[in-house]
């Protein structure tokens, strides 16, 4: 068992992050990153977190965000509100469950760049009015671009997210197969293998602005699940990058670049050691947690289906009623609780699992609006205070 990250539970971002991603690079542990899509999905992965003694990543996709502000919303921003609210829910209860979590938003397709460039001008007024940024990190996936276009798109962004202390996540070469729209079942082999120089390269751009970036490399990895020898991973390749990025910058360290993997759906176990012994901090989870999701419910429907055919009459009874069991509480419950436990499955694979004991906060000691600002609006507070106090003051002195 490795010794826990010094960093607080809740929400983590700025220095926190780099402090919590340096230890599981440094304790040979990735953390897993969970795509939500709802309140109930995010609170699943966080009792599985807390259960699990596991620092956990929630992220969200374009697709994920618009359906968290609703799938009847058709406004241009949906997808920027939805991520937003979806922030703002994590940060609301994340302090209870007592593990470091890591707001971030996964794949940002060039096409998708006016999502983020919301997603920043939100994280810009949080930082003016609290001193961090709303999310902790967002993903810039331009893989499909030409690599010079590609790495001067990210260091452009980059140098606005730095200020914030925003950690950047790229990817250079494609990561096959299909998800949330973005559609590489048919490319080319060949670019599903990112080269050392190519990691290099990323590297060499991004690191004259800031250290909080990871570069998602591709090694054969493909979303979503697929027979077993359908799919080629060769997660040994990641540490030829190491070891190139070591030798060009004479470096100590043998694992120089924070690295992630994507397409781990279906991936073995030992594919996945691999990838996390030659520095993969993160792993994308979406594929597997939605069948569990779905799973838990389709269980449930199946035990309870004569309960479930109306609102009154079961094989208790023609007047007995069924609310008990067709309350979305219940139904719902069933499904988190099922996809609650294949998020320890991923933690477990990650060998995530018991590097942060979870501190569980005493009943009734976390603030219910869990609000610090430290920006303008505290300032504006304090002069108030201190306005009120002169003139408490002054009052008492002409008594």
């Amino acid at each position: 068992m490795v010794d826990p990250c010094d960093v607080p539970p809740g929400v983590v971002t700025g220095d926190n992050l780099l402090k919590l991603l340096e230890h599981a690079r440094t304790n040979g542990y990735a953390i897993p990153a969970f795509n939500c899509t709802s309140s109930s999905v995010c609170n699943a992965v966080l009792e599985a977190a807390m259960k699990n003694n596991s620092p956990v990543m929630i992220q969200c996709s374009n697709g994920g965000s618009a359906f968290f502000t609703g799938k009847g919303i058709s406004d241009v921003n949906k997808a920027a509100a939805g991520a937003v609210a979806m922030a703002l829910h994590v940060r609301a209860v994340a302090a209870y469950y007592g593990v470091p979590v890591v707001l971030h938003s996964d794949h940002c397709a060039k096409k998708l760049l006016p999502w983020f460039d919301a997603m920043l001008e939100a994280d810009e007024a949080y930082f003016a009015q609290y001193g961090e940024p709303l999310y902790s990190s967002h993903m810039l996936d331009l893989s499909e671009e030409p690599d010079d276009e590609n790495i001067a798109i990210c260091v452009q962004y980059f140098k606005r997210m730095v200020p914030m202390k925003i950690w950047l996540e790229m990817e250079i070469g494609i990561t096959g197969g299909e998800e949330d729209g973005v559609n590489n079942e048919d490319v080319d082999p060949e670019k599903l293998y990112t080269s050392p120089e190519q990691v290099y390269s990323v590297y060499e751009a991004l690191s004259k602005i800031g250290s909080m970036f990871s570069i998602a490399a591709a090694f054969g990895n493909v979303h979503g699940v697929y027979k077993p020898g359908n799919v080629t991973l060769q997660p040994e390749r990641l540490g030829g990058h190491q070891a190139y990025a070591k030798e060009k910058l004479a470096s100590e360290n043998d694992k120089p670049i924070f690295l992630v993997m994507h397409g781990g759906s279906g991936s073995t176990d030992e594919e996945i050691g691999t990838a996390v012994s030659h520095g993969v901090i993160k792993m994308n989870i979406d594929t597997d947690t939605q069948w569990a999701y779905w799973d838990g419910l389709r269980e449930f429907e199946a035990s309870k289906r004569e309960y479930l055919q109306g609102q009154i009459g079961n094989p208790d009874g023609p007047d007995k009623p069924n609310k008990k069991f067709y309350d979305p509480r219940v139904w719902i419950r069933k499904a988190e609780e099922a996809m609650t436990k294949r998020c320890a499955i991923s933690m477990e694979k990650l060998s995530s699992v018991d590097t942060y004991p979870a501190k569980v906060p005493e009943s009734g000691s976390v603030p219910m609006w869990n609000f610090k600002p430290t920006g303008p609006v505290q300032g504006t507070m304090n002069k108030l205070a201190s306005g009120l106090a002169s003139l408490q003051n002054t009052i008492a002195s002409k008594k």
